[in-house]
């Protein structure tokens, strides 16, 4: 759906993006995350149309976009990091509004609006005043907005910024249900934890350039993967010991009490098949995990500690 390839931006004479390369595939949830000042702003504008880069190309669709940005506008729903809104419209008069801007109008220009109002969870709220409606309201309305047209591709700039904990779940969940549905999104925050739980895929930023990108499972297994399985027996630990002493993948092992901790170096297939052989040995396993290192930490090991 999205494809960025080598882009490079320069304002004067700094280089905010340096030579960027990412894909987005259709109904991904990517999570484009960065610090401050990392690039990911200037890569959304561009994305969107609202920015021409220095150098590089970027293809929505398979289309390139170049100097015409025509063409792509119906395919891009776009949500700024400050979304204007006009207090004193109501829900629907906002949305016929926008809508009107794509050609939309009349009875087709509010059958729409209450469509997209139930995607973003706003029912029944069309007579309301923008003005009456919270932060995160508002913000899902911004959202509504962005998919008055239908397009295909969503880009969102640090949506969740000065949401609430029970705004932000309402607007994860929204998020994953418009990817079922169909839609492709590409949403920015410098906050890790806003992305990690919510987003099929990331990607993360740095001084222009991408350092680290791909489907969160996979990421968090490369992270893991050095990591020990922690195994908790309840009985026949001798057993556990005298197999895992033999299996092939195990390196490394050690016991404390009734928990046995190995180094491991297969997949997490093979960790799967490594618990139903233990188990079939008869041994009664209560826990089997392999210790986790979180996102957040692979984050500020891998940005510019002046810049985080």
């Amino acid at each position: 759906m999205l494809q960025i390839v080598n882009l490079y931006k320069k304002y004067d004479s700094l280089l905010a993006l340096n030579g960027l390369n990412m894909e987005i595939r259709k109904g991904q949830l990517y999570g484009f995350v960065g610090p401050n000042g990392a690039g990911k702003t200037t890569t959304i504008r561009i994305v969107a149309g609202l920015l021409r880069p220095t150098g590089g190309e970027v293809r929505i669709d398979g289309i390139p976009v170049g100097k015409d940005v025509k063409p792509l506008k119906s395919k891009i729903g776009y949500v700024p990091d400050f979304f204007g809104v006009y207090d004193n419209l109501t829900v629907m008069e906002y949305l016929e509004f926008y809508g009107s801007a794509y050609g939309i109008a009349g009875k087709e220009a509010r059958t729409r609006a209450l469509c997209v109002l139930d995607q973003v969870e706003l029912g029944s709220m069309e007579n309301r005043f923008v003005d009456e409606l919270s932060r995160g309201m508002q913000q899902r309305l911004c959202l509504a907005r962005a998919l008055i047209h239908r397009p295909q591709l969503l880009v969102m700039d640090e949506p969740a910024s000065g949401l609430d904990p029970g705004a932000r779940r309402v607007f994860k969940h929204v998020l994953q249900h418009l990817c079922q549905e169909g839609y492709t999104v590409l949403i920015s925050s410098h906050i890790l934890s806003d992305l990690a739980d919510m987003c099929s895929n990331i990607g993360i930023i740095n001084q222009g350039k991408m350092v680290l990108q791909g489907e969160i499972e996979d990421i968090m297994l490369s992270i893991d993967s050095s990591n020990p399985v922690l195994i908790t027996v309840y009985s026949q630990m001798e057993k556990a010991v005298s197999l895992l002493r033999r299996h092939p993948l195990v390196t490394r092992m050690s016991i404390d009490r009734n928990v046995i901790s190995i180094l491991f170096s297969g997949s997490r297939e093979e960790e799967a098949l490594l618990l139903r052989e233990i188990m079939e040995a008869g041994v009664l396993v209560t826990s089997f995990t392999r210790e986790h290192n979180s996102l957040e930490s692979v984050f500020f090991n891998l940005v510019e500690p002046e810049q985080s």
